[in-house]
């Protein structure tokens, strides 16, 4: 999978729509007790939060890979399939 949009949501939920055109929701609360993600607590850093096509990554340097984030997402919709003129 490939991300092809990222919107963070104040729940520690990161919004997600793959090339594929899956909308998902991922929830990145369990990671929060790692120490790689302990920074990411901090609602304003989270938001940070940046997409790397097959990878999300945030300035503190924790990062979740697509492959990690397919495999626990929630799938919650497709986007509406686009056109050309």
């Amino acid at each position: 999978m490939k991300i092809h949009e990222l919107c963070p949501q104040p729940n520690w939920v990161l919004s997600i729509v793959a090339d594929d055109g899956r909308i998902g929701e991922f929830d990145v609360k369990p990671y929060l007790e790692l120490e790689a993600f302990e920074c990411l607590r901090d609602l304003s850093e989270f938001q940070k939060v940046a997409n790397g096509g097959y990878f999300v990554e945030w300035d503190c340097g924790a990062d979740l890979s697509a492959d990690t984030i397919e495999a626990r997402w929630r799938v919650v919709g497709r986007a509406a399939a686009q056109t050309s003129v």
